[in-house]
């Protein structure tokens, strides 16, 4: 086993706090979430009373100070029992960090504590009815009218869009003028105008809520624009090597939890008199896997380790999530295999971790679009 050598003995005691609350205060709610669709709000606050969100925001706005260890820490811990109602990790780690980096002294110091303390419910909102991973070709547009903005648009597949209190919102400022014309507002779910869809019934991920956003003349306080107008673009940019990072942390850690599952179920189920482990294809298949998940793990940690020193580049980080996410699911899918009929029953871990799976390889910018991303560095 090659060793992880990121953690430090603060980052160990983080993350067996963080186990006893996933397995205390998650774990035995997420069947009961999956089935009505969302998690309770109840969990949000337990988890920033305990210091779970936005761990990396500076003290002075709720935070803990901490570095993205801290987060790593907390998303692997999420994942390791495949805890995907949470949004925790958008929320802490993508919706604040946009605030934290790009917004006004108002903004921060009036949001920021909010979310920490789990009192609010980010979300982020870029994808459209009809524009996936084109964010240039978004049609919601926000114009300038004195001292506010005319929100208008439709967002979909919004995570925590459903919960949402605060969501930032990916518009056109300046419709003719492309990627140029992007601009990124700080908008509250009271605004009048705003409304929320029906929730979206999904092949996995089942608790997490993801709705659809509309915006009807939404009249959004000039103050609310993130940073400069028509810089939202590149904003995104900046930002989205740390958000496909956070996803292949979170695959390499799903495929972990899978082989640990699969290894208590061949060991323990029998065939023919023998456990199932005990057969040569079951076991190369198994030492397959560990390998895979093994050289993953460390180019990951190595990511890791080049954001800490902010020196991840975009087409690492797209490297990152494709390689992750494409192992995370091939590795399931036969850890799911090797489960035979019971692979297909959704009471077994490894069955929702494998439907819950599917999508990393599409949110945060499809394969494809992550393959058109690395070409482009070569």
């Amino acid at each position: 086993m090659i060793p992880r050598t990121l953690f430090t003995e603060e980052h160990d005691m983080l993350r067996e706090s963080a186990r006893r609350f996933m397995e205390t205060e998650v774990l035995p709610h997420h069947e009961r979430w999956e089935e009505q669709g969302y998690v309770d709000r109840e969990v949000w606050q337990k988890a920033g009373a305990a210091g779970f969100l936005c761990a990396s925001m500076p003290e002075q706005y709720g935070g803990a100070g901490a570095d993205q260890l801290y987060s790593v820490v907390l998303i692997e811990e999420q994942a390791r029992i495949n805890a995907t109602g949470l949004g925790f990790g958008l929320h802490s780690e993508i919706v604040a960090p946009y605030i934290l980096h790009y917004g006004s002294e108002h903004l921060k110091s009036h949001y920021l504590p909010k979310l920490a303390s789990g009192e609010m419910v980010g979300a982020i909102a870029m994808t459209e009815p009809g524009t996936g991973s084109d964010l240039q070709g978004v049609q919601t547009t926000a114009i300038r009218a004195g001292d506010h903005y005319l929100l208008n648009g439709s967002k979909t597949f919004i995570t925590n869009g459903w919960h949402a209190d605060l969501v930032i919102v990916v518009a056109k400022t300046d419709p003719a003028a492309g990627a140029k014309g992007i601009s990124l507002f700080v908008v509250d779910t009271a605004m009048a105008g705003f409304s929320k869809g029906k929730r979206l019934k999904k092949a996995g991920m089942k608790a997490q809520d993801t709705s659809e956003l509309f915006f009807d003349n939404v009249r959004v306080p000039a103050a609310n624009l993130l940073g400069e107008e028509g810089r939202g673009f590149a904003y995104l940019m900046q930002e989205l090597p740390w958000e496909r990072l956070q996803i292949a942390i979170m695959a390499v850690t799903s495929a972990e939890a899978g082989l640990d599952w699969t290894l208590q179920y061949t060991r323990e189920r029998k065939a023919f008199k023998r456990a199932l482990a005990e057969f040569q294809t079951v076991a190369h298949t198994l030492a397959e896997i560990k390998t895979e998940i093994t050289c993953m793990r460390v180019f990951v940690d190595r990511c890791i380790g080049l954001l800490l020193e902010k020196k991840l580049d975009a087409a690492t980080a797209s490297m990152a999530k494709l390689a992750a996410t494409e192992m995370q699911f091939k590795v399931l899918d036969r850890c799911v295999q090797l489960h035979g009929g019971y692979g297909y029953m959704w009471e077994y871990p490894i069955t929702r971790a494998w439907a819950d799976a599917r999508v990393q390889r599409v949110y945060g910018g499809t394969s494809e679009i992550m393959k058109e991303l690395i070409s482009r560095s070569l």
